[in-house]
């Protein structure tokens, strides 16, 4: 198998699709030529209407690899965002770098008056959020967030049914994921370049998944608990691993949410378990069952149920798995940015949303190390 391939397995491959353009090609970069970068650009090729045209990495040389390795031909490279910015006039962005240097290259890339897609997670901590937010709304331009899963049809079935009422009104919910043995490796175990772990990589996903769904209601306080037992272990990891380990590899935490909905979470990278529980929607009404993935493959990981009464019989009514048709889901995502871009459109995964979803993360990083419940404290916008 290719590495391409590998990498695009993991969010659905493509399949061809027609693609309408006006005829203008949108000139993007690409900041941070590491993993996630191969399936932007990947993307960004099959996009007949984009023209990769400058790459910037810090580490000498990676740029020009990976221009090289994906066949991307007369682009410029630099060493730095910034020289990138400065000496180009782009359309747009994509984000690929580690996690602590989200903030700063989404900021400077709005200052420039650039249109944006900052790879999940959208940054570390909840004050960085709000600085990439200022910086938006100042620069008038499109901010979007890179949250494959939000395209597939299965997600988007899950809130058709919140908003529908079907499940009456939600009070509780249950979610996560995790994989039984499942640790990155290069900058993403370490805080001087990740800053968060598992809750940062997949975390922020089952996050989404049942925020999106219940309309992103505002978190008001976390109680969190964070480990990093595998990490740091040698029977688990890698000596060479093992010894710079020091981010989360299991995090929980019970967050209470406007509106009296109370949300039980927990991921991992690692445990001694398959699952840490499928996700469930308690409505007064019926409840929904999202089965467990073993990896955050941007879909569920099989047919829903809804369980309710009917006629004062306990009925269970199973949804099938709806096939993703057309262009996969990375392509979704990498598809609705530019037409946002094109025809003047709001951000397909707006800022203003995962600005929650990244102070939940943040809150749970502050109330494990406290040892105690925190109010979720967000700083005026």
């Amino acid at each position: 198998m290719a590495k391409g391939d590998d990498v695009l397995n993991q969010f659905e491959k493509a399949k061809k699709e027609e693609i309408r353009t006006d005829g203008r090609k949108l000139k993007v970069g690409i900041i941070g030529t590491g993993w996630i970068a191969e399936s932007h650009i990947q993307s960004y090729q099959r996009m007949p209407d984009v023209e990769v045209v400058a790459l910037a990495d810090l580490i000498p040389g990676k740029a020009e690899a990976f221009a090289k390795e994906w066949g991307v031909e007369g682009c410029r490279f630099y060493p730095d965002h910034l020289s990138m910015l400065e000496a180009e006039e782009l359309d747009a962005v994509s984000v690929c770098t580690y996690n602590m240097t989200h903030a700063v290259c989404t900021i400077d890339a709005l200052n420039h008056g650039v249109n944006v897609l900052l790879e999940k997670p959208m940054c570390v901590t909840t004050e960085e959020a709000v600085e990439i937010i200022r910086a938006e709304k100042k620069s008038g331009k499109v901010l979007s967030i890179g949250f494959q899963p939000r395209f597939d049809p299965n997600m988007q079935q899950i809130k058709k049914i919140c908003e529908a009422g079907v499940l009456g009104e939600i009070y509780y919910i249950q979610t996560g994921g995790g994989r039984r043995r499942g640790i990155p490796n290069s900058t993403f175990i370490e805080k001087r370049t990740a800053g968060i772990g598992a809750l940062g990589d997949i975390g922020c996903y089952s996050l989404d998944m049942v925020l999106n769904a219940i309309g992103y209601p505002k978190p008001l306080t976390v109680t969190g608990y964070t480990s990093d037992f595998f990490g740091k272990s040698l029977e688990y990891s890698l000596p060479e691993n093992a010894c710079r380990f020091d981010v989360d590899d299991f995090a929980a935490a019970f967050i209470r949410l406007e509106g009296d909905i109370i949300l039980d979470f927990r991921v991992a990278w690692a445990m001694h378990v398959d699952t840490p529980g499928d996700t469930i929607i308690f409505g007064k009404k019926a409840a929904l069952r999202i089965p467990s993935t073993d990896c955050w493959n941007g879909t569920v990981g099989g047919p829903m149920t809804i369980y309710h009464d009917v006629a004062g019989q306990r009925v269970e009514t199973v949804l099938p798995i709806i096939e993703n048709r057309g262009m996969g889901l990375f392509d979704r995502k990498i598809r609705s940015f530019l037409d946002a871009i094109k025809n003047g459109g709001t951000a397909p995964v707006p800022s203003s949303q995962i600005l929650y979803n990244q102070a939940i993360i943040d809150h749970i990083v502050k109330s494990a190390a406290l040892k105690k419940e925190v109010e979720v404290v967000i700083p005026e916008i």
